[in-house]
């Protein structure tokens, strides 16, 4: 990871904000060739979700928006991480994340060091070694650097009670001043107490308007799919689509994490690629269809059916998202799939299904694909007072065709089936009423993606140190990022053999300003033509063109408008024409 970093600011993809004045937390800036990775990124997400598709169109919403919106959707009382406060250096650190922050540090290694987790013991005199050395200059605030005797009282009479001890027993022991309250785990900082979890609502406040006031409190979003909730029906009324159908959109989002961490992966600011997929309610399509077609592994999902529910919808989206990836070169051998657990799932969700990745920091999210019913429509429907049902004139149809039997009956196996117990036959039979008369709320199926991680992810993944040999059978270090042709910062780079000859300098710039109408192109015309190569295998530029004295005509007609064409994994140069480049080139950047 720190090879990463450190390729990122020396090569232009990512630095640290603020860094003019000692950097600033949580919040990072895309150099020159960061940017483009990220545009590139978001333009084939966005032509995969909208261009490619006749049933998705797209939203670009405000970053604050009614303050109301957040209450409705919970976020103003729930949105919450549980936080802990030291009880010495006053710094805040998420609970459940403390450990694995801690373990991160440096002094944590060296002290957990002295422990002997077969016997259960500690090395005294390494722990002794250890208060004035990387204890007092990076813990200096831990129980054992303030009174050393007394920790080694605690850990030995823990010890000798038998009772199993693990590590984080042993550094909590040593980090506890008061066993009486219970073991306190040390602040990553500097050793001291944390104090117990309490909420810590993540929402970034602001003001709107000339007073800073309580009325007057608002909220950079947290997410963007309130927003397409909050204009699910304006886009419905004006877009003349029919559901199913989806709302994407790209944009910041503002979360005010208590330890942002792993490079970009968590951030206070970060950009969401989000879309909310509406489709109709199980029994909507029931009515409509006769029945509803279940999920079974290996069904073909490559074209949307009529009768299908909300769990084949749910495994259509996630084959959809796992075949972008592989198409912008993270295939399924690079990626994990966790499915929510029944404790781990929102309260409104039916299924979530994680997408993982394996950053060179662990395994960790990459994208959430959720089936969240139609729980954020109906609670904005509830706070607004305003009518976000919609009317299917199908649906309606197959409603009267149902004699009173048959309606009676579809009520009853609707409240047999009822996901909520608490749901009563009124409530059901209401539901069952508003669907006979062709009305309902949609339900969502939620692909919802991060592009700060998506970078990060293409970044490490791409990522490689190689030993290569060169023309003069000396080894070395190629460091070379393979990044698919279609999202690399640069397609091609375009280099003069030599600088000092007027005729190569002026074919290279013509090939260069040819290109740029089709791709982005670099053009290089100083150092060695090796460190020329070497130079784009860091940025990850997949194609180099060479113009040299064969391209010239200068050693005879055979070569003339031809150039050196170097691919940049196998590193193989073949000799290509000048007006076969784009054709060429074009073919490796489609879709």
């Amino acid at each position: 990871m720190e090879k990463i970093v450190s390729l990122c600011k020396r090569r232009g993809f990512i630095y640290q904000s603020s860094e003019l004045y000692g950097g600033w937390n949580g919040f990072w800036d895309y150099g020159p060739n960061g940017a483009e990775l990220k545009r590139n990124l978001r333009d084939t997400w966005w032509h995969a979700m909208t261009r490619f598709r006749d049933d998705v169109v797209g939203l670009d919403a405000t970053i604050i928006m009614h303050p109301s919106i957040w209450k409705a959707s919970g976020h103003v009382d729930t949105f919450n991480d549980p936080m802990c406060a030291c009880k010495s250096c006053n710094k805040l650190v998420r609970a459940d994340q403390a450990w694995s922050v801690l373990e991160e540090t440096r002094w944590f290694a060296s002290l957990a060091a002295t422990f002997d987790p077969a016997s259960t013991s500690c090395n005294e005199e390494k722990l002794r070694k250890w208060i004035p050395r990387d204890g007092s200059q990076h813990a200096p605030n831990l129980a054992l650097i303030r009174d050393p005797d007394a920790a080694f009282g605690r850990i030995a009479a823990r010890i000798s009670s038998g009772a199993p001890l693990d590590v984080r027993d042993f550094v909590q022991t040593l980090a506890t001043s008061d066993p009486a309250s219970g073991w306190r785990t040390p602040c990553p900082h500097c050793g001291g107490e944390l104090g117990d979890a309490k909420p810590f609502n993540l929402m970034l406040k602001t003001n709107t308007g000339p007073i800073a006031s309580e009325e007057n409190v608002s909220y950079l979003r947290p997410e963007t799919a309130q927003a397409i909730f909050a204009q699910f029906k304006n886009v419905f009324d004006s877009s003349r689509v029919r559901v199913p159908f989806g709302i994407a959109q790209i944009g910041k989002a503002f979360r005010n994490e208590i330890t942002p961490r792993n490079f970009t992966f968590r951030s206070r600011e970060f950009e969401q690629m989000e879309l909310e997929f509406f489709i109709l309610p199980d029994e909507a399509v029931e009515l409509i269809c006769g029945s509803v077609l279940p999920f079974t592994e290996g069904m073909d999902l490559s074209e949307p059916k009529p009768n299908w529910g909300w769990e084949v919808w749910h495994r259509y989206w996630l084959k959809e998202r796992t075949d972008y990836y592989r198409s912008i070169g993270l295939p399924t051998e690079v990626l994990d799939f966790y499915w929510q657990s029944e404790a781990d799932l929102a309260h409104y969700a039916r299924a979530t299904v994680d997408i993982l990745f394996q950053f060179p920091f662990g395994c960790e999210e990459l994208e959430g694909i959720a089936a969240r019913g139609n729980f954020d429509l109906s609670q904005h429907q509830t706070h607004s007072g305003k009518p976000l049902e919609i009317f299917d004139e199908e649906l309606k149809a197959a409603a009267a065709n149902l004699d009173e039997k048959q309606r009676e009956d579809f009520i009853q196996k609707t409240h047999a089936n009822r996901r909520k117990p608490e749901t009563t036959i009124e409530e059901t039979r209401a539901y069952c009423e508003s669907l006979f008369q062709g009305c309902y709320i949609p339900h969502v199926i939620e692909p919802s993606a991060g592009l700060d991680r998506l970078a990060l992810a293409i970044l490490s993944n791409a990522f490689e140190e190689e030993k290569v040999t060169d023309a003069k059978g000396k080894e070395e270090t190629r460091t070379v990022l393979h990044f698919h042709p279609r999202i690399a910062p640069v397609k091609c780079a375009v280099f003069p053999l030599l600088k000092n000859r007027p005729e190569l300098v002026a074919e290279a710039k013509r090939i260069t300003a040819l290109l740029r109408r089709h791709m982005a192109v670099y053009y290089d015309e100083s150092g060695a033509i090796g460190r020329r190569y070497r130079r784009q295998d860091e940025i990850g530029t997949p194609f180099c063109v060479t113009v040299d004295f064969d391209t010239v005509g200068e050693n005879g007609p055979e070569n003339q408008g031809t150039v050196t064409l170097r691919h940049r994994d196998s590193m193989e140069q073949t000799r290509v024409r000048v007006e076969d480049l784009i054709q060429i080139l074009s073919a490796h950047l489609a879709p």
